[in-house]
């Protein structure tokens, strides 16, 4: 996150305990449920993934989630939301993740670390101090695709760094510096 204050992304929907910590800090906070928003734009059933190729689609998803000026934004909470992006959305979302980003500032991002899984579990999540977060789930889904570290690494070349950190729940937290 900035060290000045300035608005963070939450990307796990609207938590009493996130927008407290990040106010309480100082910064604006901007929330939305992109799982939510996903189902939203592409559906839930079988098309979905096949359908987050569709441009118009991805344009209407990004135009409801995504739409800040460029260099707005001090952070981002990301959380496990990219797994759910297909190659199409992804490439679009990270795009606009940099440019909105302000230089400097940081993203969080979990990942699933079992790639053999068919499903894996969707999470909230809160957090609850500086050291905290407090991961609860919520039911399973069906990934777009796997990670590993190479491919996180090649995901966000763009960006400053990437340090990974091994948590619980079969999750790697993942430190993005714009």
């Amino acid at each position: 996150m900035a060290t000045h204050p300035s608005a963070v992304l939450d990307l796990a929907g609207a938590s009493q305990a996130n927008v407290t910590f990040i106010t309480g800090l100082g910064h604006r906070i901007y929330s939305d449920d992109i799982v939510r928003a996903l189902e939203i734009a592409f559906g839930d059933g079988a098309d979905s993934m096949t359908n987050q190729a569709d441009t118009k689609r991805v344009e209407q998803f990004m135009t409801t989630t995504l739409d800040f000026r460029v260099n707005s934004l001090g952070g981002a909470l990301i959380w496990d939301t990219l797994q759910y992006l297909a190659a199409p959305l992804l490439s679009a979302a990270l795009d606009q993740l940099f440019h909105i980003l302000e230089p400097g500032s940081s993203m969080l991002a979990y990942f699933h670390d079992d790639e053999r899984a068919s499903s894996v579990p969707l999470y909230s999540y809160r957090i609850i101090d500086q050291k905290t977060v407090e991961v609860s789930p919520k039911g399973k889904t069906r990934p777009a695709q796997y990670f590993n570290n190479r491919a996180i690494e090649k995901l966000f070349q763009r960006f400053h760094s990437v340090k990974f950190f091994l948590i619980r729940d079969h999750l790697r937290e993942v430190i993005v510096r714009r």
